[in-house]
């Protein structure tokens, strides 16, 4: 696993009250993957500080995404806080993954529904604690 964003730490109350954590769960021998990977490094190197961004192997990090199985890479978790929002795949494109983004920001505080999703993020979130 790839941490390619971390969040400042903040002593003060003026950080937001969640972090996003935008997820990335691909394979080392998927040539989609090799290829999105500039794309999401772009991205993550031009995020809110107040966002992480986080390349996972599926198969060098079985311990964290457990049983899920992915069939379409790549595939993106994104969470709101301890909250998942999205699991599912996504057209390689940045503009496709900034327009999800936006989307799930502008519904900020709705909760997320995937029991799958929810474990998952909660293992990432405990392995970056």
């Amino acid at each position: 696993m790839t941490e390619l964003s971390a969040p400042p730490v903040s002593t003060d109350n003026t950080q937001p009250a969640s972090h996003w954590w935008v997820v990335c769960l691909c394979a080392g021998w998927c040539g989609t993957c090799r290829e999105y990977r500039a794309l999401f490094d772009g991205l993550a190197a031009a995020a809110s500080p107040y966002e992480r961004w986080l390349w996972v192997d599926i198969e060098d990090d079985e311990d964290l995404t457990g049983d899920l199985d992915v069939e379409t890479f790549p595939t993106l978790l994104i969470g709101e806080g301890g909250n998942a929002r999205f699991l599912g795949p996504l057209l390689p494109q940045a503009a496709v993954l900034e327009r999800l983004l936006e989307s799930l920001r502008a519904s900020a505080g709705r909760p997320g529904t995937d029991p799958q999703a929810q474990a998952l993020l909660a293992r990432i979130q405990q392995a970056h604690a």
